[in-house]
């Protein structure tokens, strides 16, 4: 098998990117550490051949036709260590953390796992930037910040573990076959833990209907009189949008649902953001 001979398989997901300038911004855009790379579907090895000139890769690509095509054409890599391929599906070799070292995940990803990859990698200590291209619609939900539309409980989560940014956005040109929508290339730069478990369930539960107010949602869960009494110290109208309220006041609205009161907020107040989260 040879690259020119590759059919792209829905099943997986398969956009080959092409676009020689898009796989430079990429490789341009990683963080400037000593961190070993992993990439997640490889595909025809394009970003691959970049990245293995400068960093150490840990490459997992679930196409076993492609995997073989891999270790073809970076048969030096491989034997040199400078890619270990793994051939097979990545989210269940995925245990607490993908691998035993400090790593960067910079990736084209499938769109159909591009979300679950991310948060999987969120919840990853031993990640420690996502440098990723996924479908625009997604990469703006996780950059979002309070006061957008899109803004949701992506935004909150990544800012809650540390910065995003859109570093470039792509048209359906640069790939091969060309999907339906544009694509970007985004970055979270970590500096904490991922939030609590139940902190996303609280989210999940303040955007159930996004058009609603705030206090409606989360007034399917939790005691209405708690709520205006919580509304009132965090000065939030009672009419406010879920995407209204900032990631912070999130956060300090979780803990005093969280305590069942006002005081358990003022008790672990300036701490609640730097707990230690769990995946």
């Amino acid at each position: 098998m040879n690259k020119q001979s590759v059919v792209a398989k829905k099943k997986f997901g398969q956009n080959f990117l092409k676009d020689e300038s898009v796989l430079r911004k990429i490789v341009e855009a990683m963080p400037k550490n000593d961190n070993r790379v992993v990439e997640i579907g490889p595909g025809l090895g394009d970003l691959t051949k970049l990245l293995v000139d400068v960093k150490s890769v840990e490459a997992f690509e679930v196409d076993t036709d492609l995997c073989k095509l891999l270790q073809s054409t970076f048969e030096k890599e491989i034997t040199t260590k400078r890619l270990h391929l793994h051939c097979g599906d990545v989210l269940q070799a995925w245990k607490s953390s993908l691998i035993d070292e400090p790593y960067d995940l910079v990736a084209n990803l499938p769109y159909y796992i591009a979300t679950n990859i991310i948060l999987k990698a969120l919840a990853d200590s031993m990640c420690k930037n996502i440098l990723v291209m996924v479908q625009l619609e997604v990469a703006e939900k996780f950059c979002a910040t309070s006061g957008e539309k899109v803004f949701g409980s992506l935004g909150i989560i990544a800012q809650s573990v540390g910065e995003a940014e859109i570093v470039t956005k792509v048209p359906p040109t640069a790939f091969d076959p060309q999907p339906k929508v544009d694509s970007a290339v985004f970055l979270i730069q970590k500096s904490r833990d991922r939030s609590e478990k139940e902190f996303e369930d609280m989210l999940r539960v303040a955007f159930t209907q996004p058009r609603k107010t705030l206090m409606k949602n989360l007034s399917s869960k939790y005691e209405k009189t708690l709520l205006r009494e919580a509304f009132n110290e965090l000065e939030l109208t009672l009419t406010i949008r879920p995407h209204q309220v900032d990631t912070h006041d999130y956060h300090q609205l979780y803990t005093i649902l969280k305590t069942g009161s006002l005081d358990g907020r003022r008790e672990t107040r300036g701490t609640t953001e730097s707990t230690s989260i769990r995946p």
